[in-house]
């Protein structure tokens, strides 16, 4: 299996999001999470100045365009081609062109290796976010994502959430 590359989408204009949410309900439907493992729509914060007030809004870096990370096979290009409101990959002809480590450094997309201190079967403790101060037990990791999944008790039963490893830290 080849490694997972970063790969550049032109959309419709305005569809960035939609795409990414019918990439990603796709990837759930057919069980393409090992194989396409992020969709993003970068943004970037700008202060916009309007009628004297000035304020932070979150805009689109790349109007027109989606990132994918994903590992390129005929499955994944058939997946990401299709849907509603692709155009096509940025390459020439009909070929993806991953993006370089250098242009990914640019966009602010690191790969850094995380080194986490906790494994399959040992508690932690939400840091941040909406599960903040929940204990779990890590229930399985993703390395590639970057992320684990745990059980959480919500209305009286055991479901699982899926966290970043930065967002918890193991209990001592």
């Amino acid at each position: 299996m080849s490694e997972a590359k970063w790969y550049v989408v032109h959309t419709y204009s305005g569809y960035e999001n939609k795409v990414k949410a019918n990439i990603d309900k796709t990837i759930e439907n057919r069980h393409l999470e090992d194989q396409i493992l992020e969709v993003r729509v970068p943004m970037e914060e700008v202060t916009e100045l309007k009628n004297g007030v000035q304020r932070a809004v979150q805009r689109k870096m790349f109007p027109g365009y989606v990132m994918i990370h994903m590992i390129m096979n005929d499955d994944t290009w058939y997946v990401v081609r299709n849907t509603r409101g692709v155009t096509g990959f940025v390459g020439p002809g009909s070929k993806p062109v991953p993006l370089e480590e250098s242009e990914m450094e640019n966009l602010g997309i690191k790969r850094d290796n995380v080194v986490v201190n906790f494994g399959v079967g040992d508690t932690v403790v939400v840091l941040s976010g909406a599960w903040e101060g929940t204990v779990g037990v890590v229930q399985s990791m993703n390395d590639q994502k970057k992320s684990l999944s745990i059980n959480v008790e919500l209305f009286g039963r055991e479901t699982p959430v899926e966290l970043g490893f930065s967002e918890v830290k193991k209990m001592d």
